[in-house]
C-alpha cells in the first residue's frame, strides 16, 4: 500500500533488503535498523515491519518497526530510528504517517521510537560542543509524538547517552595507542607485558563468554543474558558479531615477573652496597623504594603460582562487538574480578579498535554511559572513566518518543501502570 503525501513525498511498505541497503549507506544507519536485527527478534517471536519514504523514485527515509505483544495489545518499537532527516518537517511527517499506517495494519496500540540523530554533541567531560537541536524535538512533538524528556542514567531499552571515538585520521596501531590518555596507554602496555592475549572465539566457546558475563552481572547487580541469547545473536548477525576473549598465559606472565624480580634484586644489591659504603638519606630512600618493589614482585610471583592451579591459560575478560558499515559497537562485556590487575579489558578495547583501522571502520561506539559527569558517586562513574581513558566524545541523543495509535487503550495502559506504580 502506498499513500501520497506532501507533494512529491509518499510512503509505502518496503522489503527488509531495501531497509538494510538504506541503513548501510545512511549516515546514521546502525545495526539496530538492519535485516540482521530483524532476523534476531523474529526468532524470539516478535514481528518486524519495514516502511519507506520516497521523494519521486528516491528512498529518503526508512524504518524497521518491531512489534511485541503486551498486556493491552501489540506495541511497536523503532530502535535507533527512524532513519530520516528529523529537521525536514515534511519528511518526518510522511515517516510518521508511514509508522502510524504500519501500526494500524498490525492493530498495535502505540509505537515508541528512539531516534538515532544527535541532539547535542559534547566533549569527553560532558560539556556541550555547539548548540542542541531543539528543532528536532519540536518537530516530533508537533506530529503527536510524546517526548519522555531529557533523562540521565542508563536507558532500559536504548541509552540516551553514548560515548564515541573517531578513528578517522589515525594511521596505525602506534598512533591509536598514543591517542589514549597516559593511564590507559599504560594499562594497554601493562596487559601486553603480563602475558595477556586477545582472540576471537567461535560459537563452541560461547559458554566461556556467557559465564564471564554472568559473573560480572552478579557482581554489579544487573540482569545477565543467558548463553542461548548469544548463540541466537550469532546466528542472526553472522560475521558481523565478534566475541573477543582476553586470556592470561601464565608461563609468559611468570617469565616476565621473574625477569623483573631479577632486575629488582640487582638494583637492591647495588643500592645496599652503595649505602653500606657511603650511607645517605637519598640512597636510603631509594633502597627502601626498590625493596618494596621487590617485595611486590615476590608477592605477584606467589599469586602467579596460585593462578597456575587454574590452568596454563586463564580467561580474564570478554567483550561482544557488532559491526555495521558506519561503526563498530561495543555491546556487552564482562571480566573476572581476581584478574583485574592484568588490565585485560583495556587490551580488548585496543585490539578491537586496531581491527577497525584494518577494516576501514572510522567510528568506534563505546555505547552507553549514564550522562552524569559531575557526581563521583554515580553508579556509572567507573564505566565513564574507563571509556574516557580512550579520549573520545559524547553524543546526547534526543531520547524516547511515543506515538499513540489507539488513544483509548494507551490511556488504559498508562492508568494501570500508574496504579501498579510501575
Amino acid at each position: 500500500m502506498t499513500a501520497n503525501n506532501n507533494g512529491s513525498l509518499r510512503y509505502s511498505p518496503i522489503s527488509g533488503e531495501q531497509l538494510d541497503s538504506f541503513s548501510r549507506t545512511y549516515p546514521q544507519g546502525n545495526f539496530q535498523q538492519s535485516l540482521d536485527m530483524a532476523r534476531h527478534v523474529t526468532n524470539t517471536g516478535r514481528i518486524a515491519d519495514y516502511m519507506g519514504v520516497w521523494r519521486g523514485e528516491e528512498l529518503v527515509g526508512a524504518t524497521e518497526i518491531v512489534y511485541t505483544r503486551s498486556r493491552f495489545g501489540l506495541e511497536g518499537s523503532v530502535w535507533l530510528g527512524p532513519l530520516c532527516d528529523p529537521d525536514d518537517a515534511d519528511v518526518l511527517k510522511t515517516m510518521t504517517d508511514a509508522i502510524r499506517d504500519s501500526a494500524r495494519r498490525h492493530k498495535a496500540i502505540k509505537v515508541t521510537a528512539w531516534p538515532c540523530a544527535v541532539y547535542c554533541r559534547r566533549d569527553s567531560e560532558g560539556n556541550p560542543v555547539g548548540s542542541a537541536d531543539d528543532a528536532l524535538v519540536e518537530n516530533y512533538k508537533a506530529l503527536g509524538w510524546r517526548h519522555a524528556g531529557f533523562t540521565r542514567g542508563y536507558g532500559s531499552v536504548i541509552n540516551r547517552w553514548v560515548y564515541v571515538k573517531d578513528l578517522a585520521g589515525i594511521a596505525d596501531e602506534k598512533a591509536l595507542l598514543k591517542s589514549y590518555d597516559k593511564r590507559t596507554q599504560w594499562s594497554v602496555k601493562r596487559a601486553s607485558s603480563m602475558g595477556v592475549h586477545v582472540r576471537e572465539i567461535g560459537e563452541d566457546e560461547l559458554n566461556v563468554f556467557s559465564e564471564i558475563e554472568r559473573q560480572t552481572a552478579n557482581r554489579r547487580n544487573f540482569a545477565a543474558r543467558d548463553e542461548q541469547y548469544f548463540h541466537q545473536f550469532k546466528h542472526a548477525f553472522g560475521d558481523d558479531v565478534h566475541y573477543m576473549l582476553a586470556e592470561i598465559h601464565i608461563a609468559e606472565y611468570v617469565a616476565d615477573m621473574q625477569r623483573k624480580r631479577e632486575a629488582l634484586q640487582a638494583k637492591v644489591a647495588n643500592l645496599q652496597t652503595k649505602y653500606d659504603e657511603h650511607p645517605t638519606t637519598r640512597t636510603e630512600r631509594q633502597l627502601g623504594e626498590e625493596q618494596r618493589n621487590l617485595a611486590a614482585a615476590e608477592k605477584r610471583l606467589a599469586e602467579a603460582a596460585e593462578f597456575a592451579k587454574g590452568g596454563d591459560v586463564l580467561p580474564a575478560a570478554a567483550s561482544m562487538f557488532v559491526d555495521h558499515p558506519q561503526e563498530r559497537v561495543y555491546l556487552f562485556s564482562g571480566s573476572i574480578e581476581q584478574y583485574k590487575p592484568f588490565y585485560a579489558s583495556a587490551l580488548i578495547q585496543h585490539v578491537a579498535m586496531t581491527q577497525c583501522l584494518e577494516r576501514g571502520i572510522t567510528r568506534y561506539n563505546f555505547y552507553g554511559i549514564s550522562g552524569v559527569f559531575d557526581d563521583p558517586d554515580d553508579e556509572g562513574r567507573g564505566v565513564l572513566e574507563f571509556k574516557q581513558g580512550f579520549n573520545g566524545y559524547v553524543e546526547e541523543l534526543p531520547g524516547e518518543f511515543t506515538l499513540d495509535v489507539n488513544p483509548f487503550m494507551c490511556a488504559v495502559s498508562r492508568l494501570v501502570h500508574k496504579l501498579l506504580n510501575r
